[in-house]
């Protein structure tokens, strides 16, 4: 906790590198595209209920090193767009046409869609009938899919079905097919890798592009604590079957926190994050890439963008 409260003053909001090409900023990462490929840096930027609220000590850092593990390691299920990684924070990736929808694949009962479900709309939205009395966190015997459409940053994303999503064109049937597909093949692949390391997959969302010849490519991130939630797999049934609340290493736990501490669901100005319940965040994030990568985070101290302005420089990527 010492290393990520040193690291708060440190943390990068923005990144400002206009050599590197023309700017989009998203929710977390800022996109320098030229010529055919994107330069993606993974800022430290917080965001919850579609607002970007603060940063979070080295949680660009950690994002996008969990990024490129599971991209290795889903790489022969579905093609995915990264051709370097020049600094822990940073993606040089091929420039695709983004699809206008978030593929959300739900394996529990939880979070906005529990939400849902309390306030009577249940999974209608997305074309589904949720079966009657189910529990908070439990389990759906098989996976679903609950697409949402992609709005810019400061704008709700919207629940919406796949029969919409076909009827407004942002999506063939042919190209739905094959999203669905590869969505459960990668949520199936995430699930028994956390299973082996004392972990559930609760939910996740993915993103997609195609190439000029119409191949769907993996695009984003995956499986990282800002689009997942993740449990500790230890106790997680009988924390159920007791009505408990399960142990989370995920973003959820600032979603929590936003509505039980400050009753705060996105509607108005957002709320001030202490700094220490940034680095206890920051905590979770550390603790969960440890886990799923058995490997250390090697997190050092340090100005972020003055290290990425150096990395981008000895690859050539900035003059």
């Amino acid at each position: 906790m010492d290393l990520l409260r040193a690291q708060l003053s440190y943390t990068l909001r923005e990144a400002d590198f206009p050599g590197l090409g023309s700017l989009y900023r998203g929710k977390v990462r800022d996109n320098f595209s030229s010529g055919d490929r994107i330069v993606m840096v993974t800022t430290d930027r917080l965001s919850a209920f579609d607002r970007v609220l603060t940063t979070v000590p080295f949680k660009g850092e950690v994002l996008n090193r969990l990024t490129v593990f599971w991209f290795e390691k889903t790489k022969e299920i579905v093609p995915n767009h990264i051709l370097d990684v020049p600094d822990p924070s940073v993606l040089v990736v091929r420039k695709l046409r983004p699809l206008s929808l978030e593929m959300v694949v739900r394996g529990y009962l939880t979070g906005s869609l529990w939400r849902d479900y309390q306030a009577g709309r249940g999974a209608k939205p997305y074309g589904i009938e949720l079966p009657a009395s189910m529990r908070k966190d439990e389990k759906f015997p098989d996976a679903i899919l609950t697409p949402s459409t992609k709005e810019e940053a400061g704008k709700h994303d919207e629940p919406i079905s796949p029969r919409e999503l076909i009827a407004r064109g942002s999506v063939t049937q042919k190209q739905w097919d094959e999203l669905a597909r590869y969505a459960l093949a990668l949520f199936a692949a995430g699930q028994e890798w956390a299973r082996k390391r004392g972990l559930i997959l609760v939910d996740t969302k993915y993103e997609f592009g195609v190439d000029v010849q119409g191949k769907i490519w993996v695009i984003d991130e995956i499986h990282t604590p800002d689009s997942s939630r993740y449990w500790i797999a230890e106790g997680s049934e009988d924390r159920f079957r007791r009505g408990e609340d399960q142990r989370m290493l995920d973003k959820e736990f600032i979603r929590q926190w936003l509505i039980n501490e400050r009753g705060y669901k996105g509607d108005g100005p957002p709320p001030q994050i202490p700094d220490d319940v940034r680095a206890q965040l920051a905590s979770r994030y550390v603790e969960l890439v440890e886990k799923l990568t058995g490997e250390q985070a090697r997190l050092q101290v340090g100005d972020t963008r003055s290290r990425i302005e150096s990395a981008l420089r000895a690859k050539g990527y900035l003059k």
